[in-house]
């Protein structure tokens, strides 16, 4: 159990470091609140060497803390909407073991970024930040096949490590 509570210490740190470093890259995708999705590196890592449970509570503890240090209330409640529904559709995905890391990664990227903007329909409460969606969707498609593909690199590279 301890060393399982300092991996999470770890991989809780590397998404708030990772969070940070993409504040610090100006990449503008023209789309509201798209960005690279640095730290879900650390999220796709978990999903695969833990479970979902573990990847799930990694995911919101970073969303909470990087939202009180590097953004606001409202981030944050963009960004939790989008990891639960981004986690929700990797964990599935997963789990049928019909998808690599990337096509898990990817579905990862889009439920974020459709979980986004859902809440931002709902806060603005207008359907018209929906022309967004195809965009959008292209984002979330290359920035999770990126993602998955370092994910992958990543995974190959520690698999000898045990987690639990």
């Amino acid at each position: 159990m301890r060393n399982r509570a300092a991996f999470f210490g770890v991989f809780t740190a590397l998404a708030l470091i990772l969070s940070y470093v993409e504040t610090l890259i100006p990449i503008n995708f023209g789309i509201p609140g798209a960005k690279l999705g640095l730290a879900n590196l650390v999220t796709v890592i978990v999903l695969y060497k833990t479970d979902w449970k573990e990847a799930l509570l990694l995911s919101a503890v970073r969303v909470v803390l990087a939202g009180f240090i590097f953004g606001s209330l409202f981030s944050i409640l963009y960004s939790l909407a989008g990891a639960i529904l981004s986690l929700s559709a990797m964990a599935l995905l997963k789990k049928t073991g019909l998808f690599s890391t990337a096509g898990v990664s990817i579905a990862g990227g889009v439920s974020h970024n459709m979980g986004q903007l859902i809440v931002a329909m709902l806060v603005v409460e207008t359907y018209q930040v929906g022309y967004y969606l195809p965009a959008l969707l292209a984002a979330g498609t290359a920035t999770g096949l990126l993602i998955g593909i370092v994910s992958q690199g990543v995974l190959k590279r520690i698999q000898s490590l045990h987690f639990t």
